[in-house]
This record gives structure tokens, C-alpha cells and sequence, in this order.
């Protein structure tokens, strides 16, 4: 590979506004992908592939070059000489990579091997809390999450069939392939650029990982039900729900944040799905008028994102133990307030994406326990390791008395 010094000083910029700014990872790649209009697309691909690959690996990177966590621009480009040298690319004649140590850092990546948290790039605290939580699966599910994400759709069928979307995306030149056991799922043969597709803008998919996919399959809804997605967000869920029930019935999409709802509305008009009606909580009282309202209830709770670093690895360096207390917090709350919107005898899913009984099993214990009126139907924790997507929890509830 040839670098080209005008691609890598956007990346050192890139990491800049991350490291020392706090921006989001991926706003900062949409960004920077916009900045020249020149390039092509393996242009943006090494963009895109480099930032996010020295964003997963920082701590490793960082160990290496000896830069102590002082991002500076110099330093910056110690960690792409470090990135590069393990790449086994030949670093060009540039003043800024002059005099890089290249068997030395090769020496220290072996070294190194042999500390898991430096080797998987986690910070102490996480790389503690994981082993005490989990035991000796931290191993390799930290492994799987510092692997690249995949690229998965799916095929929206209130526009069509998951074959009828393959062949429109192969028409524009998107090869993807069907994933078994996932019925709306294709995930494509390579990482490029969907959003500017015509198929896209008719609405015929959405962007969601596979593991995402099996929470709306989890809450068994039916044309015709009334069904509340307590914590529906920008709406992804919302309208693998409203395809599932095929436009029929009503879908209650509640959230604090009315910058999300109103992305949804957007999404779900591309969709096609007329069946939503995004509601704001303003106040408890939101809560209280659905009392025993719905057949099926979804609370997609707020969690730590543990289960989605593969596609959010800055998350890792932005996460701090109190913030973990507060959301298991929250989260009790939201089960607490938000089960008695269910029905007698209708059916709610407790989900998130972290893989920390705490954040899962243990609170749906929790609950159980105060909650005689419910019953656990069933659940499914999915494990990154074993299936190569995200991680998650889903827990089926029955509501009894």
C-alpha cells in the first residue's frame, strides 16, 4: 500500500477532534469523508478503515509509541507510524515518520501480547468489571468486539421481499449476501457507501446490525395490536415492528428526546410505515395515561453499549464506572414505571446491547422479585463471540395478574 500524505493528515486531524475534542467517532468519519470531493472510494475506504481501527487500538498504540496519552499533533503521527509499521506498510520519506523505530515497535507488539488489556486495548476498570462479571468468556468476547463490524441491512417488507432488495441493490452494484436465520437480514460483500443508493431513498431497507433484528421477532407482535416502544429513539426497532405488523394497528414511539422523534417520523414516512405515532414524554403523566394499554410492550432500555464496541469502539475510552451505576439505575426505573403500560396477559421484552448480567439477567431478577404479576417467558443473551454481531440481551415477560 502506498500512503498518500494528504489521506493521512486527515486521519491525524480526524483523531485530533476524537482523542482531544471528545467528538463521536462516526460524526467525525462522516465529516472528514465529505472534505474533498477528489476522492474516491478507496479513498474514503482507507479513511474510514484507519480512523476507526486507530481509535479501537489506542491503548496498544499508544503503549507502544510511549506517547502517555498526550495526543499531540507529534505524537499523533508516532501512533500512525506505529499503526503503519504493524500494517507492514513502507513508511515514505516524510519528516513527520523520520526516524521511525520499526523493530522496536514490532519487539513491544510481541511483548505486549501478553497483557490482555494492552493486547485488546481496554482500559483497567473495563478489562476488571468484564472478568468479574463474565469470568473467563471476557476472553473471547473482548476479542470478538475488537473485531470490524460488519455492514447489515434490513430489508424493509413493507416494500418488499429481502430477495426482491438483493436484486434492486445488485442493480446499483452492491453485492450482498442473505444471512441464514436472519430473515430480513443481507450483509454486504463489502463496505461501501449505502445511503446514496436508490434504494435506500425508496425506502426498501435500513441500516441495523443482526443481532438488532431478532428484538422485534423477541416481542411476537401481530397486525392489529397495540404495541408501545417505550424508548424508541431515532426509530430503528420502531419500524422493523410496524413492517412485522404489516402497517396495521398502532405503534406508540415514546421518548425523552425530541430531536430522535422526529428523525423517526422521517424514517418512517422513507418506509412507507404509517402505523407510528411518535409520543414525547414530557412528564410522568405520559406514562400513567397508557396504563394497562398495550398488547406488547418494548423497553430497549439504555445500557452501557458493551455489546456494540466492534461498531462504536471510541465508546470504550468514553465510558466511566459511575456512569455504569447510574444507567443500571435508569434501568431498573424504566422497569419499574414503564411495565404498567402492559396489559393483563400481554407480552413485554426487556433488551439491551451490553453483555453484563448486571445490565440483563440480573435486573429482570430484580424485577421478578418485586413483581409478582409477572412471569419470565423466556430469554436470549447474544454473544459477539459466537455469532460474529453485536452483543445483546432479550428477556420475554408475561404480565399475570
Amino acid at each position: 500500500m502506498r500512503l498518500h500524505k494528504n489521506l493521512v493528515i486527515a486521519v491525524i486531524d480526524s483523531l485530533d477532534y476524537i482523542f482531544n475534542d471528545g467528538l463521536m467517532a462516526s460524526k467525525v468519519v462522516e465529516t472528514t469523508l465529505k472534505r474533498d470531493k477528489r476522492w474516491g472510494s478507496h479513498d474514503r475506504k482507507f479513511l474510514a478503515e484507519t480512523i476507526y481501527e486507530m481509535v479501537r487500538w489506542r491503548r496498544l498504540y499508544n503503549e507502544i509509541a510511549g506517547t502517555k496519552n498526550h495526543f499531540t499533533k507529534d505524537n499523533l503521527w508516532k501512533l500512525f507510524a506505529v499503526w503503519a509499521v504493524l500494517k507492514g506498510i513502507k513508511l515514505p520519506e516524510w519528516s513527520q515518520l523520520a526516524g521511525t523505530p520499526e523493530r522496536h515497535i514490532k519487539g513491544l507488539f510481541d511483548n505486549f501480547q501478553k497483557t490482555r488489556k494492552i493486547k485488546e486495548s481496554i482500559p483497567d476498570w473495563l478489562d476488571e468489571l468484564g472478568e468479574k462479571e463474565l469470568g473467563v468468556a471476557w476472553n473471547d468476547e473482548l476479542h470478538a468486539l475488537n473485531q470490524p463490524a460488519d455492514v447489515i441491512l434490513r430489508a424493509n417488507r413493507l416494500k418488499g421481499s429481502k430477495l426482491m432488495l438483493q436484486k434492486s441493490l445488485d442493480k446499483e452494484g452492491i453485492e450482498t449476501e442473505s444471512l441464514k436465520n436472519y430473515p430480513d437480514a443481507l450483509v454486504l460483500k463489502e463496505r461501501q457507501n449505502v445511503f446514496t443508493s436508490q434504494a435506500f431513498k425508496d425506502g426498501l431497507f435500513e441500516v441495523q446490525d443482526a443481532s438488532s433484528q431478532l428484538v422485534a421477532y423477541f416481542l411476537d407482535v401481530k397486525p392489529g395490536m397495540r404495541v408501545i416502544d417505550a424508548c424508541a429513539g431515532a426509530g430503528g426497532k420502531t419500524l422493523h415492528l410496524a413492517s412485522l405488523m404489516e402497517n396495521k394497528g398502532q405503534i406508540i414511539a415514546l421518548d425523552i428526546y425530541k430531536n430522535k422523534l422526529n428523525e423517526l417520523k422521517r424514517r418512517a414516512k422513507r418506509n412507507g410505515a404509517f402505523n407510528i405515532e411518535p409520543r414525547f414524554i414530557e412528564s410522568t403523566k405520559t406514562i400513567k395515561k397508557l396504563h394497562s394499554s398495550a398488547d406488547r410492550l418494548l423497553i430497549d432500555a439504555p445500557c452501557s453499549g458493551l455489546g456494540v464496541l466492534k461498531r462504536n469502539p471510541d465508546a470504550k475510552w468514553k465510558l466511566q464506572p459511575e456512569f455504569l451505576d447510574t444507567i443500571k439505575a435508569t434501568q431498573k426505573e424504566l422497569l419499574e414505571n414503564y411495565s404498567k403500560m402492559l396489559k393483563l396477559n400481554g407480552l413485554m421484552v426487556y433488551a439491551t446491547c451490553s453483555i453484563l448480567p448486571s445490565e440483563n439477567q440480573l435486573q429482570v431478577a430484580e424485577f421478578l422479585k418485586n413483581n409478582a404479576n409477572f412471569k419470565l417467558v423466556k430469554e436470549a443473551t447474544v454473544s459477539p463471540h459466537k455469532t460474529g454481531f453485536d452483543g445483546f440481551y432479550m428477556a420475554q415477560l408475561e404480565r399475570i395478574a
